[in-house]
């Protein structure tokens, strides 16, 4: 039973007393600009603002900074009623582009023209996505997507699947599209990100797995994680999960069955929350995240952002040796692309790295959490969501 006149808890509940605005992903704006891309596409005319749904209901609407007609005779740029489509003739290619607001937090790609450009695909292949200017493309292993792909990632990919669909629905269309999505100096604006040394060649990504940037970047985030703290113990709570993000929070509650006001949204503050909670105990903590980033929490890290804390493939390569991997193996994970790479090389050859990950990171945790009654375990997933690592509750 919560205590009266406590808070609302959970990911929603850190945010509003964050006092920060959130953004958007850049998937969402992708999906965005598709959607009326493929609606004027269809009918010669663009709705402005478009409204989309993202994964978990929300129906924001955007407004358009650019759109483009190209008929057979050649494109059009309609800004209003007075330029009509040629008489009879339906447009051959749509392109509508929607700017990136990514609320308070510090994002490179704040500000960036996100443009999808949609153009009729062969019958029955469904949506094909083709990388433009500024988008990059995959050209190592070890990421979500294959090697040649755009770098348009698999939760951005279904937002916009969907979105298609929806508009072939509402106005008589196949769904067989090609959608390229391009990003205006997007190439330029890479260089500020880990893509080039990831692989990914030609420009940014296209990410999100919510549609909704979270302003983690800040004090204001770190105080929201202990007012989420705070609402758990007021709630009564015995157990709480601090967890990376919105993958790593739906894995908890599947393992765990834990309520909303039973989850931290950690982001990248491991620290933040071992040690508030080393101040302000619950019994029992439960970490998950991604396996790249808890391996540098299981290295000792306790700021878990790219820009602080990197994936160090060497002590990836020792771990694997203590769980019985030979030179040839403990070779190939310290040049691995990423951590997910490394530890799938591990898992074909039966060594648990991503278990040792889970304990280190268990080890770690409980060493900040020194003299604190709090009993921890972790959570390591893959980018899908799957568990790839797992260290059951050990207490101090």
């Amino acid at each position: 039973m919560a205590a009266a006149g406590a808070e609302a808890g959970g990911r929603a509940g850190q945010l509003k007393s964050s006092g920060l605005r959130h953004g958007w992903t850049t998937g969402a704006c992708a999906t965005a600009a598709t959607k009326a891309a493929y609606t004027a596409l269809l009918t010669g005319e663009f709705p402005d603002p478009v409204t989309i749904t993202l994964p978990k209901g929300q129906q924001p609407a955007f407004a358009l900074a650019a759109e483009q007609l190209t008929f057979a005779t050649g494109p059009t740029q309609p800004a209003a009623a007075e330029r009509p489509t040629p008489e009879g003739e339906r447009p051959v290619v749509a392109m509508a582009g929607v700017v990136k607001d990514a609320g308070d937090d510090p994002d490179v790609t704040h500000g960036a023209l996100i443009r999808a450009t949609v153009r009729p695909g062969e019958p029955g292949v469904g949506v094909v996505f083709r990388a433009g200017p500024g988008v990059g493309t995959v050209t190592k292993a070890g990421l979500p997507l294959a090697v040649g792909e755009p770098a348009i990632n698999p939760v951005p990919r279904q937002m916009i699947r969907d979105a298609v669909a929806e508009v072939a629905a509402a106005h008589g269309g196949s769904g067989d599209v090609v959608v390229e999505v391009s990003v205006d100096h997007g190439e330029e604006i890479a260089r500020s990100t880990w893509n080039p040394r990831l692989g990914i060649l030609g420009g940014l990504s296209i990410l999100g797995t919510t549609g909704i940037v979270v302003p983690y970047s800040c004090s204001a985030w770190i105080d929201s994680i202990r007012r989420g703290v705070d609402v758990a113990r007021a709630a009564g709570r015995t157990h709480v999960a601090g967890c990376t993000g919105s993958t790593s929070e739906k894995v908890a509650v599947a393992v765990h069955g834990l309520p909303e006001d039973a989850l931290l949204d950690m982001g990248d503050f491991a620290g933040a929350v071992l040690k508030y909670l080393k101040r302000h105990p619950v019994p029992r903590l439960t970490i998950a995240g991604g396996f790249a980033k808890l391996s540098k929490l299981a290295h000792g890290h306790l700021d878990l952002h790219s820009a602080r804390s990197q994936v160090d493939k060497g002590y990836l390569a020792e771990l694997a040796r203590r769980g019985g991997a030979d030179e040839e193996l403990a070779a190939a994970v310290a040049v691995a692309n990423t951590g997910l790479e490394a530890v799938q090389l591990c898992r074909a050859a039966g060594v648990p790295l991503g278990d040792l990950v889970a304990e280190a990171a268990r080890a770690t945790a409980l060493g900040v959490l020194l003299g604190s009654p709090v009993a921890v375990d972790v959570i390591c997933i893959d980018r899908a969501g799957t568990i790839v690592g797992r260290a059951e509750p050990l207490g101090p």
